[in-house]
């Protein structure tokens, strides 16, 4: 049982399973009591994705170890994980002396950075992400001691509730937020990494199967145009260097529904933490057939030119090439590229279905969309 000493810590532990901001100070409380470098509370998704949280001393070497691959070849959390074990291990519980001499990541990216020794747990969440604590320390000071492991296997309890309750808190202000916008009447559904659904609510749902189907590995949008412009953003969402933007996609009528807009929305910040990985929200909005969406509202939706979206009003206002060009004054091949241009931003093949998006019509029987 932990020592009387403990109890404000454990306190603070609790107070980060409501407050997520808080956990980096337990991990760095943690952090200096074993002499560590820092500590970090990763998130594993059960489609690959991961997240994580640390001591800000840790922040610049995660960085490096995630994206220069090094995560990639960590054996570590495979280790962990088979042995299946409820409490902290340290380095020698998973590997040899031999393997971890051999191993890259040991030999290669640790002493370089001081680090070298570490003692870890996983908790797995109900969401279906592993939950990982691990403490870092430089390779001078040694693995860690088993009475230090039990130390820490006094507080894992602790730990893992709060982690937990953080993950659960979470997973309810997604279904809220969901539940928030079907207030409103906005159909809403929150993604996770690679555009695998999370939570959505009643009105979303009315487009599956028919708008948009969800696939064990990502939600798919049903038209072929607009799911490519779909996968194209969900590139730029899990882009570092190009971080991804608010993005409309254009679904063309089908059988009885109506055009669809669906407009894929960052999430950021506070929405985005460890717990929740959600990446973003996806809304569709119908086409109403008795308004045309002005020149500046295309040119909003669709990251359209001004140029293109006064082209696209002309088009959907049922105005031919040569007239659109006249009034402009430019050529009908500069009309037409921008035609071309706004078809390829809208996922669309043909200017009748930017029509018929745009004004609330159905596309003809037969049309290949």
């Amino acid at each position: 049982m932990p020592m009387v000493e403990s109890a404000p810590l454990i306190d603070r532990i609790y107070e980060a399973g409501a407050i997520q901001e808080t956990w980096s100070h337990v991990l760095d409380t943690l952090s200096r009591k074993y002499g560590c470098t820092g500590g970090v509370l990763f998130a594993y998704g059960a489609n690959g994705s991961h997240s994580w949280i640390s001591t800000p001393d840790m922040r610049p070497m995660l960085e490096e170890f995630i994206n220069d691959g090094w995560a990639a070849i960590n054996q570590k959390p495979k280790r962990i994980s088979a042995l299946n074990y409820s409490g902290f291990i340290n380095d020698l519980d998973v590997f040899t002396p031999e393997e971890i001499e051999a191993d890259p990541v040991y030999s290669q990216f640790y002493p370089s950075r001081d680090l070298g020794w570490a003692a870890g747990t996983m908790v797995p969440a109900p969401s279906g992400d592993t939950l990982v604590f691990s403490f870092e320390r430089a390779f001078r000071k040694g693995p860690f001691e088993d009475t230090e492991l039990i130390e820490l296997d006094a507080l894992r309890p602790h730990l893992a509730r709060a982690a937990l309750l953080s993950s659960r808190l979470e997973m309810q202000r997604i279904h809220a937020m969901t539940a928030a916008l079907e207030l409103i009447g906005l159909p809403a559904a929150v993604l996770r990494s690679g555009g695998k659904l999370y939570a959505s609510n009643a009105l979303f749902e009315r487009f599956i199967p028919a708008v948009v189907q969800d696939f064990r590995d990502r939600l798919v949008l049903v038209h072929k145009g607009a799911d490519a412009i779909f996968l194209d953003t969900l590139s730029r969402l899990s882009s570092e260097d190009a971080p991804g933007q608010s993005r409309s996609i254009a679904i063309p009528a089908k059988d009885d529904l109506l055009p669809v807009i669906a407009h894929v929305i960052p999430v950021r910040g506070r929405a985005g933490d460890i717990f929740s990985q959600a990446t973003a929200l996806m809304i569709f909005t119908s086409v109403d057939k008795q308004l045309v969406p002005s020149a500046e509202v295309l040119q909003g939706l669709f990251d359209l030119t001004p140029a293109e979206a006064r082209v696209a009003r002309g088009i959907v206002e049922g105005k031919t090439i040569e007239t659109i060009a006249l009034s402009k004054g430019v050529s009908r091949e500069t009309v037409r590229t921008q035609v071309a241009s706004v078809l390829a931003k809208t996922g669309l093949n043909r200017q009748v279905e930017l029509v018929a998006l745009l004004s609330g019509q159905g596309i003809a029987e037969g049309a290949d969309v």
